[in-house]
């Protein structure tokens, strides 16, 4: 829009000039004008992967216009992907960079070259529904949401902000006066309040499973087919491609199998546990800045992608940041059944759950043939206000017909201590994720003897500040020779306790290796 507003200007101005016009004619003056808003604009709003990809579109067009030649409008899309990539190789990783080359092939796909000029009205619309319909595999793949109400959201956010907003805001900058931005800054309040009361409506998005890729390539085939010039036969049909798409589910747990996914949260701890027909969720991760945490941003879209529509339980152990500080995102955006814990009664996270109980050893319950069963803290616990958190973490073993986990939060070598002396025959587990991330303040000898691991997970950030896992704990698995993994090297941790030949273990960075991770 700036850049067509600077075109008709300087086009206008320019061609009444006889001198200016026989200097340099007034079309490639009005390009050169109009490619310089452009960059200005792109400067000014912070040069992101949608800015680029305009930018170097109009570039392309300027440059066509410069020269004199016709320029097709997949040859402009095509060398604007060029461009941003030549400039920014690392942009396909981004879904900014899918999405919007992705909404301007589907707008040319449905807008260029097609025979007959409908009413602008109903043009307007069949953009909106082709964009609308044209970005759902692609949202579905790297968000596993879309909304629905984003037609209607758009139908008048686009025009204000472009035709009222953005203008005024301009006029703002440049001038020495203040009511422009005071009215801007209403009229984009009034706008956010519509959008907000849209986002609440019941249903507002569309949530489900990481669809495969080659469903999602099918629908995108079903949607060229779709939107395909008036006049094609059976042009119906391309819903097909659809169908995949939403009904091919992610693989489950068979009865008495048990699967366990130890994300890689940074400096924290979260697990999800699945049986054939439950989820549990062990801890939360960490709070990462005051709007960011392992909750929203790790754990609830792995259990959206995972296909997990719903806790039935969630343990967040005790107190401390790096356990507990995702659990108020998880528990607002997933269904929880109950929460089981050692947080103080004040605690803020008890208030967003339905059901939450205490923690404590002797709690028990099986689900689909695996038993879950709590062996620390003690009930006599919760009475001694002098103990650390860390304390009165909640652990749990988890025993199957195929293996065993022992999940044993931050405890150290004390509460060690008090586990073995109250039920050792209980400690064994075929998997241990290391108490205390590693610490030298757990994992004593006579409790990893006990223990006797064949697969030890150390959850660590990297290079975080503590220096987990110490060297000399690390050691000490090792001469036991249990097999060591570590969420800082490995990635999350993903293991299938379903089949007498032992465990399915496999790791993120070795199952999405990038080149420039190393092995």
């Amino acid at each position: 829009m700036i850049s067509s507003l600077a075109f008709a200007l300087v086009y206008g101005l320019w061609r009444r000039s006889q001198r200016l016009t026989l200097r340099l004619p007034a079309r490639k003056a009005a390009a050169v004008a109009g490619a310089l808003a452009a960059l200005l604009y792109a400067l000014l709003s912070g040069f992101g992967v949608p800015t680029q990809r305009t930018l170097y579109m109009l570039s392309v067009v300027a440059a066509a216009l410069w020269m004199g030649r016709a320029s097709s409008a997949s040859s402009v899309l095509a060398l604007a992907v060029l461009v941003v990539l030549l400039i920014d190789p690392w942009a396909v990783l981004s879904p900014g960079f899918w999405l919007s080359f992705g909404a301007v092939a589907v707008i040319l796909y449905v807008g260029v070259g097609r025979l007959g000029r409908p009413h602008w009205l109903r043009e307007w619309a069949n953009v909106q529904w082709a964009v609308t319909l044209g970005l759902v595999p692609a949202l579905l793949l790297m968000f596993q949401q879309v909304s629905i109400v984003s037609p209607l959201a758009n139908a008048f956010a686009i025009p204000v902000i472009s035709l009222v907003v953005v203008p005024l805001t301009l006029a703002g900058a440049i001038l020495p006066l203040d009511f422009p931005l005071l009215l801007a800054h209403q009229v984009m309040a009034w706008c956010m309040a519509a959008l907000e009361w849209l986002s609440q409506l019941p249903d507002a998005v569309w949530q489900q499973h990481a669809p495969p890729l080659w469903t999602a390539l099918a629908a995108a085939l079903g949607i060229l087919w779709l939107l395909l010039p008036r006049g094609f036969p059976a042009r119906w049909l391309g819903a097909a491609g659809f169908v995949p798409l939403f009904l091919v589910l992610p693989p489950q747990p068979a009865q008495g199998a048990l699967w366990l996914s130890v994300l890689d949260v940074g400096q924290g701890l979260a697990v999800v546990v699945q049986t054939q027909n439950y989820a549990l969720l062990y801890d939360t991760g960490p709070r990462y800045t005051a709007d960011a945490d392992s909750g929203s941003r790790i754990v609830v879209p792995y259990l959206r992608a995972a296909g997990i529509k719903r806790l039935d339980g969630l343990i967040v152990t005790h107190d401390d940041s790096d356990h507990s500080g995702g659990a108020v995102s998880v528990l607002d955006a997933v269904p929880v059944g109950w929460l089981a814990s050692s947080l103080p009664a004040d605690s803020p996270i008890l208030s967003h759950a339905r059901k939450s109980l205490p923690c404590f050893a002797g709690q028990s319950w099986e689900w689909d043939g695996v038993r879950f069963e709590m062996l620390h803290p003690g009930w006599e616990s919760y009475a001694d206000e002098r103990l650390r958190k860390n304390a009165r973490g909640c652990t749990l073993k988890i025993t199957s017909a195929y293996g065993s986990v022992l999940l044993p939060a931050d405890i150290e070598r004390e509460s060690e201590t008090e586990i073995l002396a109250r039920t050792p025959a209980a400690l064994a587990a075929t998997l241990l994720v290391a108490p205390h991330h590693g610490s030298k303040s757990s994992s004593t000898e006579a409790f990893i003897r006990q223990v006797n691991p064949s697969i030890v997970i150390f959850t660590a950030g990297y290079r975080n500040q503590f220096g987990h896992p110490k060297p000399e704990v690390v050691e000490r698995y090792r001469v036991l020779g249990s097999r060591l993994y570590r969420s800082d090297q490995d990635g999350a941790v993903l293991l299938r306790f379903e089949s007498e030949g032992g465990v399915k273990l496999q790791t993120w960075r070795q199952e999405r290796h990038r080149y420039w991770q190393e092995r």
